[in-house]
């Protein structure tokens, strides 16, 4: 759907400048920082001063780790806001920088928000991505185990707001970070559909897809709020084309093997766009698979993973499914004790040095 004249405010969420700014007048929690680009160096010292170490630098045009360093204190912002300026133009063609609060043990956590443009909006809950490998999302699920009902409450409605505040007509997903107090701060709206959807489809029972057609089409959306269901639990693990014991050095060449495990309605699904035969080359992203799975509860969803990962046959291309398969059998993983850093404080060394 094209965005029309009153929908000037979502083409800036892409713009995490702006979207701060915008999420500071719909009264949305945010972090506190320095919105405005940053002339040099030495002004970004002065402001990492004033808000206090730590301080995360970060592109304006960043995503996926791109153009983000966190400092500890003086020379490390001096050096880190450099680094990431040329970081930022070289990924992105925008050199401009902002500085916000680093928030320690940080989740990660989004909340899947819907509006149509009859001006009715729902959220659907909220995903926990916070096992990740450098900015990279290696784990959804959806809830968190960490999110009491009130939280959620919280997040929904600021997530809502918004959405209503860019008269938003789509699915999207607004993300924030989540303290260990449960305190929670914007970090940048997602003006689209993404990876890590089918978690949130399984615990509420919604196609997204369909009500996102539905809502360009000009249909009102067919739920309210007190229609949004949390039934169970779900995980999704993205299989990507790489190699843990190589430092997950991008793995190429030809799918000799790809046999997925049997989908089972309601329980086992795989989303995939490759086939035994198939080619895996250095032009596209990494990911070749989503393996998704649904139960009762954490602990059967943990299983029913497991069991998932055991089954998935690949031959011809390394994968993330052994380095995968050794997180869902972590005690602290099952014990829904981590956050951002989990990965990097479990396996300094790489997944090798562990094996």
């Amino acid at each position: 759907k094209f965005i029309g004249p009153k929908h000037y405010s979502v083409g800036k969420m892409g713009d995490k400048i702006e979207s701060k700014k915008l999420a500071l007048e719909a009264k949305v929690n945010t972090i506190p920082g320095y919105n405005d680009a940053i002339s040099g160096p030495e002004e970004a010292v002065k402001i990492a001063q004033g808000i206090g170490y730590p301080v995360m630098i970060k592109a304006s045009a960043g995503g996926g780790g791109k153009g983000l360093r966190v400092a500890f204190n003086d020379k490390e912002a001096f050096e880190g806001f450099s680094s990431c300026v040329n970081e930022a133009k070289n990924a992105f063609g925008d050199d401009r920088v902002f500085i916000e609060k680093y928030v320690l043990e940080p989740r990660h956590i989004e909340i899947q928000v819907l509006g149509d443009s009859h001006g009715n909006y729902v959220y659907l809950n909220e995903r926990d991505c916070s096992i990740q490998r450098r900015h990279q999302k290696v784990i959804e699920e959806a809830p968190s185990p960490f999110i009491d009902p009130a939280t959620r409450k919280a997040m929904g409605e600021q997530a809502v707001a918004l959405a209503r505040a860019v008269n938003y007509e789509s699915a999207g997903t607004v993300e924030f970070v989540v303290g260990s107090d449960k305190s929670f701060y914007f970090l940048e709206m997602n003006t689209r559909l993404q990876v890590e959807h089918p978690v949130t489809e399984f615990i509420t029972g919604l196609d997204l897809v369909e009500l996102m057609i539905r809502v360009a089409a000009g249909e009102k959306l067919p739920i309210t709020q007190a229609d949004v269901k949390l039934d169970g639990w779900s995980m999704e693990c993205r299989i990507n084309a790489e190699d843990p014991f190589r430092g997950f050095l991008p793995s190429t060449g030809h799918l000799v093997k790809f046999q997925p495990p049997a989908e089972v309605p309601g329980q086992v699904r795989v989303d995939t766009g490759v086939y035994e035969g198939g080619e895996i080359s250095m032009y596209y992203d990494s990911m070749i698979a989503k393996l998704i799975v649904h139960g009762k509860d954490r602990a059967e969803a943990i299983q029913r993973m497991r069991e998932g990962l055991n089954a998935f046959y690949i031959r011809g291309v390394s994968s993330s499914i052994p380095f995968q398969a050794a997180l869902m059998q972590h005690p602290r993983f099952c014990g829904g004790n981590f956050h951002t850093g989990f990965i990097p404080e479990e396996y300094p060394k790489g997944f090798i040095a562990e094996e």
